[in-house]
């Protein structure tokens, strides 16, 4: 083989090396939605339950996955343009204290998430990142279509006229 394409090669796979020990070692990039600021609280995750039946969407990954980082903004803007009409949950199933929750719900790729109804029922899973549209359009898909508050309506066209 090439002499410089086995050096690419190998410094490739020093730097993703790198990158996965960083991340590893680096202290609590996000926490879970909603989550208290205790580190205790949220190294046990509690077994997510629709409330006041309401539509779940679960969001299984962690702190240190890139896509799942990504997923976080999509998350927050869930929670907070679709409050009351359905819940978002996260799970950080790297952490030692969650890995029934990953086992319980057949974790194999992060970012994963669970669509479920307001009774409890899985509807549909999706594995990798995934768009904040294409999660709504998934909802209208399964029959739950969910209306943004118009307060936030206001602040998404006050931030595009910007």
């Amino acid at each position: 083989m090439n002499k410089k394409w086995m050096i690419g090669v190998g410094l490739a796979a020093l730097l993703v090396a790198g990158v996965i020990v960083g991340a590893y070692r680096t202290p609590g990039i996000w926490g879970p939605v909603g989550a208290s600021e205790s580190p205790a609280a949220e190294a046990i995750a509690p077994v997510p339950a629709p409330r006041a039946n309401l539509p779940l969407l679960l969001d299984l990954g962690s702190k240190r996955c890139i896509p799942c980082r990504m997923m976080e903004p999509i998350l927050d803007e869930l929670t907070r343009d679709y409050a009351g009409q359905f819940d978002v949950k996260f799970i950080d199933v790297w952490l030692e204290e969650n890995s029934e929750q990953a086992r319980k719900y057949g974790v194999k790729v992060i970012p994963l998430q669970i669509f479920f109804d307001a009774n409890g029922k899985e509807l549909w899973r999706h594995e990798g990142f995934i768009s904040k549209d294409d999660i709504l359009a998934k909802w209208k898909e399964l029959g739950l279509a969910f209306e943004a508050s118009a307060q936030n309506e206001l602040n998404e066209s006050t931030r595009q006229a910007d």
